[in-house]
């Protein structure tokens, strides 16, 4: 049979590439590229949100939360308080303190009752009840902390354990915001003479003005805490960008003397050693941050003198070679409060109070006016 052949066109083979080529070739409608866009914008929120968030808390006495050991009283809102008490019996007592914490520690850490000699306590009639902090050791977790419920928290912790008209309050190193937080909110019908050591102060213009004697990573730690308080536990936690140095026990920020002291008390067998971040460390350590370098109700420079007529009056304590907490700072501070009985410390560092000798002229300072 004869092979038949087609003749086709130039034209019309061209023709039939083109149509070849376009069958083949796949196109995404505007519409549904967008679509994937949108999902894979989703996703990557989704994850955002998942990294910088913290894990729940593990509460006290709950399933596989830590045991609860410690006294503790119930707070107005159902959270719970625990507590500790040193020196005499609270009935007795000529002078009572309420002891705040600093950063890193709790109820078992009373820095100026370790070394607060026997005589001292007895002679005074000094009794201290110190407590763990929201989201501390066994205190409850306070997701809606600020700077004026620490002191609502002091003034409860008073009422239930029947301190009566009056009694101290001493705050160490950020614990001294509490004392701030007393001053503007507890009336000063209650409070009696109040001590500041070390004080963390968070005014932010004051903050990163002070922040130059800090390291750039620190600097940074300030900025995210005070701009984006949601980026804490993600900065703090993650390994791009170096965290706090006091989060990652850097030495650098230890003077001679807190190098001197911190070794002194790792080698005593006595040395009271306390979880105090087994709840997780973002309601404890990280809401620190957020709120002392959060925006505060109110002004501390704004304050004036709460105790007319020298019915009592404020310390604040503070070691001129202290590298944690610039100096200038409380220095300023003095400055502008010249109602504040301001004591500089020559030689010392952040934990001056535990040198020898320290406790008892403080305790002394406040309670009977010593210099």
């Amino acid at each position: 049979m004869a092979e038949v052949r087609r003749k086709i066109s130039a034209a019309s083979a061209r023709a039939h590439t083109r149509k070849s080529h376009q069958s083949s070739s796949f196109k995404l409608s505007p519409g549904f590229l967008k679509k994937i866009l949108a999902v894979l914008f989703v996703g990557i929120l989704a994850w955002i949100y998942q990294v910088i968030q913290p894990s729940p808390p593990k509460m006290c006495g709950s399933p596989n939360g830590p045991p609860m050991t410690a006294p503790r009283i119930r707070l107005k809102d159902g959270r719970h308080l625990a507590y500790k008490e040193h020196g005499v019996p609270s009935d007795v007592a000529k002078y009572k303190i309420i002891y705040v914490h600093g950063f890193k520690s709790g109820r078992h850490n009373v820095i100026v009752a370790a070394t607060l000699s026997p005589e001292v306590i007895e002679e005074l009639g000094v009794y201290i009840v110190s407590f763990d902090r929201p989201g501390y050791g066994e205190s409850d977790p306070n997701p809606k902390q600020t700077v004026k419920s620490m002191a609502m928290d002091i003034e409860e912790l008073a009422d239930q354990l029947g301190l009566g008209s009056k009694f101290y309050v001493i705050g160490y190193s950020i614990g001294g915001q509490a004392v701030w937080s007393c001053l503007k909110y507890i009336p000063n019908s209650k409070l009696a003479h109040l001590a500041v050591t070390l004080l963390m102060f968070s005014l932010y213009r004051q903050c990163i003005c002070d922040s130059k004697q800090k390291s750039r990573k620190d600097q940074w730690v300030i900025r995210v805490a005070h701009c984006a308080p949601w980026l804490v536990y993600w900065w703090n936690t993650q390994e791009l960008f170096p965290a706090s140095s006091v989060l990652a026990n850097n030495s650098d920020v230890l003077s001679s003397q807190d190098k001197e002291i911190t070794s002194r008390i790792y080698s005593r067998k006595d040395s009271v050693s306390q979880p105090v971040t087994e709840q997780g460390e973002f309601e404890s350590l990280h809401r620190d941050l957020i709120v002392i370098q959060g925006a505060w109700e109110f002004d501390p420079l704004d304050l004036g003198n709460p105790f007319a007529k020298n019915k009592g009056f404020v310390h604040l304590w503070h070691g001129d070679e202290d590298k944690i907490v610039p100096i200038t700072m409380n220095r300023y501070i003095a400055e502008q409060l010249p109602w504040i009985w301001y004591h500089e410390v020559s030689g010392g560092g952040h934990f001056f109070p535990l040198a020898d000798g320290m406790s008892n002229a403080i305790i002394k300072a406040l309670l009977v006016g010593e210099k």
